[in-house]
């Protein structure tokens, strides 16, 4: 009689919510059963993402928290973009669910467009279009002013502050810049001089602002710093609408106290209706920032790679409800190797710790190495749980569960030349360690450290540790044990502190041992404890 066919593996559910470019659908690949819907109607939407592991949006979508009530599995939300106000971030991460976004997706065109409204604007193009259409000739109105040798203030030296201080330092300009969060230093690297607000104000000939909306910057460029401005000034907003106070621009406008402006954002939006658009001094444009094919192939793609990291329960450096940022390259090796030492710290412990410290020295402490306290936690939690853990919720269990965390980072390591250890006190007092660290040009792993005692070996799929007083013979009882449950020992490591004291054996086998003969082992050793470890 023929075995059934096996049931055919379940695929994740991705909800396409509005339309996004066929690079998207691409890069999630087969592994993938692909939904769509309008997001933008809420009565399609709710039903729609009650069953889905990811919903994938623009900007019409909105992801609030009675969205996310009703999407019971619900992984990950991503945005193809750079904004996030559809997206209730707080609510999915108390839901568990990761946040994604696009965020370098639109760097070069909203910088390009930036240029081109400062080109636009100082050559008078808007209007000289129109009144060509118009059926007129009037080249000696519409002489503009060239951006050669000119001054350029750049507001807000962030990515695409930078992008565009690099494109009009290629068309001649002096660049000077404000930022009161970026080193004089990093500014000076880039042949651009870092100057207070009012300083720029009064040097520049041009200006482009590129700072993100926050209470801090609504209003920034008001009435009284452009009455300090030259009457020459062309100032261009691409960033954020709302920086830039529509109302004292019009007057500065209107009564020649600056000379012109290019704008692609406003305070509310969308904005058909402002003085400003009687105003020939002005060329706008509607939100156009990231409405390039380009950009939004780059936001599409970044997205799925992110849904496919995701869903397989990898960090996404793009999760904006991941702590620890951007990950230096110096660090990634060492994520997958502390989520496995966060394993095998449970399996030791075989409770959850009050107190977790995740130990990181070395040269990689030169970097930003929280990333590695949330593998540490990722991992800990992977297998006592019944929701998937991710880098976005494993905070939170830990919370819940009364586990205080601590990343503790020391730039001296006297054995090692990165060393990670996990150590752990539990409710009785006992205290748990296990140390990793990477060898070699191939960064190989290593167990290096069990509960103090010193190791050397490869955290593979099937792992045990014995720890028994130390006598003769019991290496030969483990082997003959395995052997008899046709367990093969692929690496074997015995570590004492004294003789005769405390000892603990490291086991790689090759297939995970049975429960019944990890109990025989532990009861033919009078093994204070026997710990197996399942990585796969």
């Amino acid at each position: 009689m023929n075995a059934p066919a096996p049931a055919p593996a379940v695929r994740p559910v991705v909800l396409i919510a509005e339309e996004l470019s066929p690079a998207t659908i691409e890069a999630l690949g087969p592994d993938f059963e692909i939904r769509s819907c309008n997001g933008a109607d809420r009565a399609e939407l709710i039903p729609a993402i009650a069953d889905v592991d990811a919903i994938l949006v623009r900007s019409a979508t909105k992801v609030d928290a009675e969205a996310l009530a009703a999407a019971k599995r619900l992984k990950v939300v991503a945005r193809a973009g750079v904004g996030l106000d559809n997206v209730d971030v707080r609510a999915a991460t108390q839901a568990g669910v990761m946040v994604v976004n696009a965020p370098t997706s639109n760097i070069v065109s909203a910088a390009e467009l930036a240029v081109a409204l400062m080109l636009a604007a100082a050559r008078h193009i808007s209007p000289a279009h129109s009144a060509l259409r118009g059926g007129e000739w009037k080249r000696s109105k519409y002489t503009g002013i060239e951006l050669y040798e000119k001054t350029v203030g750049i507001v807000g030296l962030g990515r695409i502050g930078v992008l565009v201080a690099q494109r009009l330092s290629a068309f001649g300009m002096k660049v000077i810049a404000y930022d009161p969060y970026v080193q004089a230093g990093r500014a000076a690297q880039m042949g651009v001089r870092l100057v207070d607000l009012d300083t720029l104000l009064a040097e520049s000939d041009f200006m482009s602002v590129h700072l993100p909306k926050t209470p801090e910057t609504v209003g920034l460029i008001g009435a009284d710093q452009l009455a300090r401005a030259r009457s020459s000034l062309v100032l261009v907003n691409a960033a954020r609408g709302g920086i830039v106070d529509e109302a004292a621009l019009y007057d500065a406008l209107k009564t020649g106290q600056i000379a012109a402006a290019g704008l692609d954002v406003f305070a509310s939006e969308p904005c058909t209706d402002s003085p400003l658009f009687e105003l020939e001094n002005v060329v706008a444009t509607p939100h156009l920032g990231a409405s390039t094919d380009e950009a939004q192939e780059k936001a599409g793609v970044a997205v799925a790679r992110s849904v496919r990291l995701a869903l397989s329960g990898e960090l996404v450096p793009d999760a904006v409800n991941v702590q620890g940022g951007v990950i230096a390259e110096d660090v990634r090796p060492g994520i997958p190797l502390t989520e496995k030492l966060g394993r095998v710290f449970t399996s030791l412990a075989g409770e959850v710790a009050q107190q977790l410290d995740v130990e990181v020295r070395g040269e990689i402490t030169e970097y930003d190495v929280k990333v590695l306290e949330l593998a540490a936690l990722k991992g800990v939690f992977a297998d006592i749980v019944e929701e998937q853990v991710s880098y976005v919720n494993a905070p939170l269990l830990a919370a819940e569960r009364g586990t205080e965390v601590r990343l503790v980072t020391e730039a001296e390591s006297p054995d090692h030349r990165n060393l990670i250890t996990l150590r752990g006190t539990l409710a009785d007092g006992t205290q748990v360690s296990v140390s990793g660290t990477l060898v070699g040009i191939a960064q190989k792993e290593r167990l290096v450290e069990v509960n103090g005692f010193d190791v050397d070996i490869e955290p593979t799929t099937h792992l045990a540790f014995f720890t028994y007083e130390d006598r003769p013979g019991m290496v030969g009882v483990i082997g003959g044990i395995l052997g008899d449950a046709a367990v093969n020992i692929a690496g074997m490591q015995v570590s004492r502190q004294d003789k005769g004291g405390a000892a603990l054996v490291a086991l790689s086998v090759d297939s995970a041992i049975p429960a019944e003969t990890l109990a025989e082992i532990e009861a033919a050793m009078q093994a204070a404890s026997a710990r197996a470890v399942d990585l796969s």
